[in-house]
């Protein structure tokens, strides 16, 4: 990459894509806010860009051909301009991504985003977000980086280098979003689960780096917020996390997104997950006996190397054990650089497509089963947008990560609505906003 600072443009305006987690989010917002606080500007919708950041995703073969897609679109909508493309894709394949039409610089570490910044004109790279652009929720990154080694999974070849961000750093950013309107936080990372692992070192127990402790930190704050963790492993579900969570049942979502991938512990062990399916219902369980209904989503691989219909028959019976609010269903797709592509026994297409199925019918019936349990109760819901078919309605995330719908304005945005559910449509609950009395 040229070490040079490219001239700034007159007035030069800009154009954000991103691809991918909420992670990639997180960076190219942090990345967007540094470019406007130099004199960059966001582009009208019908705005010719002259700098566009394109932040990519490689999860899947599909994740790297929408980011080729998203590349080229941007290069053919926007004559001349500059693209600067970062992520997972650009790390994995930077000659791949320098071949693409008007890409100048390409970000192969997140880590030299502040040395990005300066390139391009920013002085003072900022230490954390203001604001979170089109977004309802702010997204908090607090964790990068993978040390695991999963059969089917490219991630950890792309994000190897582990890094927790410092307490202060991540109190000092909540507390300024909140100051400019923003309610509910998800704290995010490529692994979330290992907070604080790489610092924590020749350290005493007491004194380790931990996101049961990130929490009790966060609850310190004398503000109205929720916090929400975002994607967690089974066995990173702790007696102390969950006890802070069971304290501040108003602060901290009763909501865990946690990864099943399979339920067959022969596929768990061919995918080199790090337990068997009864400690994923163990550590379930320990979460619904210590918290008031709370919804337990999760992802789910079907149709991995090996697969019979009897692994996936148990993955079944986990799901209705566990009973799910969601299930993100994922065919399995050989992964070019992983293990797993290389596994013999693949799963055919057809048969992968008929468990995907299979799998989303009994994922809406556990959701179904599971929103009817909420009918009747009090939920704090985020306020975010107008129905579209209904704009007399509001849409709004509850604590349990179900979707509500009430009536109410566009001035209630990003703010806390209580509702009384009084019913579900199987998709959405439906709520009545609980008016507060003065007296």
């Amino acid at each position: 990459m040229s070490e040079s600072v490219l001239p700034l443009l007159d007035s030069p305006t800009l154009r954000t894509v991103t691809l991918g987690c909420k992670v990639n989010q997180y960076e190219t917002e942090f990345v967007r806010q540094g470019l406007v606080a130099a004199g960059y500007r966001d582009a009208l919708d019908d705005e010719i860009a002259q700098v566009c950041v394109v932040n990519t995703c490689t999860v899947t073969h599909e994740g790297d051909a929408k980011s080729r897609q998203t590349i080229r679109q941007l290069a053919k909508r926007n004559p001349d301009t500059r693209i600067v493309v970062m992520g997972c894709y650009a790390t994995r394949a930077p000659d791949e991504v320098r071949s693409l039409p008007n890409v100048v610089e390409v970000v192969t570490d997140k880590r030299e985003l502040p040395d990005l910044l300066g390139r391009w004109g920013v002085i003072e790279p900022p230490t954390g977000l203001s604001t979170f652009a089109n977004h309802q929720r702010a997204y908090i990154k607090v964790q990068d980086g993978c040390l695991l080694n999963c059969s089917f999974c490219i991630i950890p070849t792309v994000r190897p280098n582990v890094s927790s961000r410092r307490p202060d750093d991540i109190v000092e950013e909540v507390t300024r979003l909140h100051a400019n309107g923003y309610r509910e936080f998800v704290l995010t990372g490529i692994h979330l689960g290992h907070y604080g692992v790489e610092q924590n070192q020749g350290k005493p127990k007491s004194d380790w780096l931990r996101l049961s402790r990130l929490l009790e930190r966060l609850m310190e704050l004398p503000l109205d917020l929720r916090i929400r963790l975002s994607s967690i492993e089974c066995t990173e579900i702790t007696r102390e996390l969950v006890a802070v969570c069971a304290a501040n049942p108003e602060r901290i979502a009763p909501h865990f997104h946690v990864c099943l991938q399979s339920g067959s512990e022969k596929i768990l062990r061919a995918m080199r997950r790090r337990w068997g399916p009864q400690r994923f219902i163990d550590r379930c369980r320990l979460v619904q006996d210590s918290l008031d209904n709370p919804a337990l989503t999760t992802d789910i691989i079907v149709g991995f190397p090996g697969e019979t219909d009897a692994d996936f028959e148990q993955t079944l019976a986990v799901s209705r054990e566990v009973g799910f609010s969601k299930i993100h269903v994922f065919p399995y797709s050989p992964r070019r650089g992983t293990d797993a592509a290389k596994y013999g026994d693949q799963v055919p297409a057809a048969v992968r497509q008929e468990r995907c199925a299979e799998l989303t019918r009994l994922g809406d019936e556990l959701r179904a089963a599971y929103y009817q349990t909420l009918v009747g109760r009090r939920l704090r819901v985020l306020a975010e947008n107008p129905n579209p078919a209904a704009p007399e309605n509001m849409v709004g995330t509850s604590c349990r990560y179900a979707p509500v719908e009430f009536r109410g304005t566009t001035t209630q945005r990003k703010q806390f609505v209580d509702c009384r559910i009084s019913g579900s449509t199987g998709e959405r609950l439906l709520g009545e906003p609980i008016v507060q009395s003065l007296a």
